[in-house]
This record gives C-alpha cells, sequence and structure tokens, in this order.
C-alpha cells in the first residue's frame, strides 16, 4: 500500500497577483468562509464546497477559482477555513522557489538556510493545526450542516492537494458515521493532484461519483499510484461514473498554483477548470 505524506510540491507555485476575488467572506455554519455566487439572473444548480491546499481559503489562487466555477456553473461555491487559521501563508511560494532552485555556491552557503528555516516556520503551525483527528470533526460538521440546511439540494466537494484527500474520504463515506446510517454528506467530487492519499485503501472505498484530474508523473500521485487509481475507478468500479484525466506533464498543483508564465502550465490548470466545471454540471443535472 502506498503511503501518505505532503511532498515539497506541495508548498511551491505560483501567486495570482492578478486576481481581483469577487466573493464575499461569510459566517458558513460556525465556519469564516469565502463565497462566490453566480450572477444574480442565474440559478445555481448546486453548492460546491473546496477544500483548498495547504494555504487555505485566502490564497488569491483559491477564491479566484471558486468565482470562475460560480460564474461558469452555475454555481453556489462555497471556500471555508478547514484549518482555523493555520493555513501555510503565501509568501512561502516564494520562499520554497528560491529554496530549491539552482544557485551559486555562495548563495547556497549564505542565503538558502535562513529560506528554510522560514519556510519550515511558516509550515509547522500547518502540519500540526492541519492534522486528521483535528480537520476531519470540523469538515463533517460542516457538510453535515450543509445538508440539514439544504436537504433537497445537491452538494459537492472539489479538493485540492491537501484538500483532495477529504474530498476521496467524503466520497467514500469515510468522514462521519456512514456506518451508523448516516446518509452520503456529499452527491459527487472532484480532485486534482490530491495529497496523503492511502492507496488503493482510500480508492477502494470510494462509492459516489469522483472526478480526478492529475499528471502524468505527479511528485505524489506518480505513475504507479494512477495506475492503481485508474484501476479501481474505472475497471472494479466502472458502475459507478468515475472520471479520470491524465495530463500529460502538469506539475503538481497545476489546477491552482500553475505558473502563468509556463504557456502548458497555464492550459494544463484551464483544461482542468473546464474539466471540473463540466463535471459538476453532468452530476448536477
Amino acid at each position: 500500500m502506498a503511503g501518505r505524506g505532503l511532498c515539497a510540491d506541495c508548498f511551491k507555485g505560483t501567486l495570482r497577483g492578478d486576481a481581483q476575488p469577487t466573493g464575499t467572506v461569510e459566517t458558513i455554519h460556525g465556519s469564516p468562509c469565502y463565497v462566490a455566487r453566480p450572477p444574480a439572473d442565474q440559478q445555481p444548480l448546486g453548492i460546491i464546497v473546496i477544500i483548498p491546499d495547504a494555504f487555505g481559503w485566502e490564497l488569491l489562487n483559491s477564491r479566484a477559482l471558486a468565482d470562475v466555477y460560480a460564474r461558469r456553473g452555475p454555481f453556489t461555491v462555497y471556500l471555508p477555513d478547514f484549518m482555523d487559521g493555520k493555513a501555510v501563508p503565501a509568501r512561502t511560494l516564494s520562499l520554497m522557489d528560491k529554496a530549491t532552485a539552482p544557485t551559486s555556491l555562495l548563495t547556497t552557503l549564505s542565503k538558502k538556510p535562513w529560506w528554510w528555516v522560514q519556510a519550515i516556520a511558516d509550515m509547522l503551525p500547518f502540519v500540526w493545526g492541519s492534522r486528521e483527528g483535528v480537520v476531519k470533526p470540523r469538515i463533517h460538521n460542516f457538510f453535515r450542516a450543509l445538508r440539514n440546511s439544504n436537504p433537497e439540494g445537491k452538494v459537492g466537494v472539489a479538493g485540492f492537494c491537501w484538500g483532495g484527500r477529504y474530498a476521496v474520504l467524503l466520497c467514500g463515506n469515510q468522514i462521519g458515521n456512514s456506518n451508523d446510517g448516516e446518509e452520503s454528506l456529499v452527491d459527487c467530487g472532484f480532485t486534482a493532484h490530491p495529497s496523503m492519499l492511502s492507496i488503493p485503501r482510500d480508492i477502494t472505498a470510494v462509492n459516489i461519483p469522483l472526478g480526478v484530474a492529475n499528471g502524468d508523473d505527479d511528485a505524489f500521485m506518480g505513475r504507479e499510484k494512477m495506475n492503481m487509481l485508474k484501476k479501481v475507478l474505472l475497471e472494479d468500479k466502472s458502475d459507478q461514473g468515475h472520471e479520470v484525466v491524465v495530463y500529460d506533464g502538469a506539475k503538481h498543483g497545476f489546477a491552482v498554483r500553475g505558473d502563468p508564465r509556463d504557456p502548458k502550465q497555464t492550459e494544463h490548470g484551464l483544461k482542468a477548470e473546464d474539466q471540473a466545471v463540466a463535471w459538476f454540471r453532468r452530476q448536477f443535472s
């Protein structure tokens, strides 16, 4: 069984300095939440809850993605703070880029150690404050309240990197008390470049339609893991309507933190956006 964990690429990528979020910050079911809604003349097809990567609900990239989903769906999109304010700060993106880039010997010896110290210090509150035993109850309580408040509406989850694990668990009824007869908390799920999954165990448990977007040799979900995932979802569970799209050359984080200066990564990110919107439209119809 392939083990769980985070990779260095989970903390790297590009900050969308150009993004100007159009949603609102509200308290939804007790959690601070970024809310993106469709245009006033459009009725949302359902609700999508984004469980973000390690950079949390305030990252401009994630908020911009929520806006796009809401507009193109049309959907109501919630981006809650499941990390209780302990997300990795956005500045860590540039620190990790500098710490891992090839440099001169002088820079390697004089500056890189300090960059690494700063980056690790930024990560520690997230690693401790967002461990599974703490986060799972928060996620369960939010989705349970959402179901109770909207029993007839469609609910989907979209998880990226760190959040991808919890999207998969929700699609396998592994969050909450499903064994005690509790109904499924979501109707469908989508994940791009998920991390921390136990393969094939977490995938084998999936029984709710799940869409997956991943690179062909992702830093966490590499070829071997993807082959196992595809076998389980597309062969063993072919009657459940899952979808797996592999993007050749896509780097970990491409759906949220891809480098806009790299045309290929930009293309992959836009295609993953198209995939997610089309997936939720089909599931909510």
